[in-house]
């Protein structure tokens, strides 16, 4: 199935996306993609439904055929202070505002988004699965932030994040529980479950 190419023709439409909301550890990481309004590729889809090997073959792909791209993040620190639904805008304000040719309208993978940029702007639900633009953002930002995290694994390698990217699994929490967490995770989230506490 290919996207649609765009929401409005004759416009230059941005698509943009977030990756690494729901991580235990690491940045957020966004992406915005302006691509050509002929552009077709039935491989371009919501990066979750696509392999890793599938996504890093689309990476060079989306770059070259793509009009502007930029990827940019929110930290571990912005995260704690201003939360990750601020930072996910963040990270999404800079990637937009980091692209070299000005969007005319955006269009933002989700139901929420704010901003102080003064772009017109169209929320999608699913919208990774639904437009290019969107999901080669989705991609971009995925594939940049698992590699991110898989370097970040060597330095510390007790969370397993070359194969969680940061995101709650087993192994992580069985990380987090033995050897304490460290300065990527993000304070302000629950690291680990509750324990049920038995009273005799």
């Amino acid at each position: 199935m290919i996207l649609k190419p765009f929401l409005e023709a004759n416009r230059i439409e941005a698509g943009c996306d977030e990756v690494g909301r729901g991580c235990l550890a690491g940045p957020v990481v966004a992406a915005a993609v302006i691509l050509p309004a002929d552009y077709a590729n039935p491989w371009i889809n919501d990066s979750k439904k696509l392999g890793k090997n599938q996504r890093e073959d689309l990476i060079q792909e989306i770059k070259d055929k793509a009009l502007a791209w930029k990827i940019a993040e929110a930290s571990v620190a912005e995260i704690d202070k201003i939360n990750i639904l601020n930072a996910s805008f963040l990270a999404m304000t800079r990637a937009v505002q980091g692209l070299p040719l000005l969007p005319e309208h955006l269009l933002i993978d989700g139901n929420r988004w704010k901003s102080n940029l003064t772009i017109p702007h169209t929320c999608v639900i699913k919208g990774d699965g639904k437009y290019a633009s969107i999901a080669a953002a989705s991609i971009l930002a995925k594939v940049h932030r698992d590699k991110f995290m898989e370097k970040l694994a060597e330095e510390f390698p007790n969370y397993a994040w070359e194969r969680n990217a940061g995101y709650p699994t087993k192994a992580h929490r069985s990380g987090i529980e033995e050897f304490g967490d460290c300065i990527w995770h993000r304070k302000s989230f629950k690291l680990l479950k509750d324990q049920i506490v038995l009273e005799f």
